[in-house]
């Protein structure tokens, strides 16, 4: 099972608040079979205690610590907002949820944080006309 895959990403989406963002990122690792239902409620309890903004544009939303056990796979997904949403005062549209056993999560986070750090790549990933294509300019930056 792939970290990445097109059926967890979604371009273009619009939502109300950060909530609905962590869901929607939330639901996309759900339906791929890496967390259960209750991880979601774990991604949007870690982001009201502290909050996933990273910077530049991009919120990478995962759960406690507490909710590490309930983790199958690791698994991330991706959504694109153009319009943007607020994460605590910060406006995100890049939308990365994150489910990673053990310590692969720092080692993703890592490699995702260089990529999006990147303007013309956060562009291009913004701009990305279809899941194929966002998916190469992730695979080609966190394996490059």
């Amino acid at each position: 099972m792939r970290i990445l895959s097109r059926s967890k990403v979604r371009l273009n989406v619009k939502v109300g608040d950060k909530n609905e963002a962590i869901r929607l990122a939330g639901q996309l690792l759900v339906n791929d079979g890496h967390v259960p239902p209750e991880y979601v409620d774990k991604m949007i309890e870690r982001d009201s205690v502290s909050s996933t903004y990273l910077g530049n544009g991009v919120a990478m939303p995962h759960g406690t610590n507490e909710s590490k056990s309930l983790i199958k796979s690791t698994g991330m997904s991706v959504l694109t907002v153009p319009g943007g949403v607020d994460f605590g005062g910060q406006t995100a549209n890049l939308i990365i949820g994150l489910a990673a056993v053990g310590s692969e999560h720092m080692e993703i986070l890592s490699n995702v944080a260089v990529l999006v750090s990147d303007d013309d790549e956060m562009g291009r990933i913004l701009e990305a006309g279809s899941a194929e294509e966002l998916l190469s300019i992730f695979e080609q930056g966190m394996n490059g």
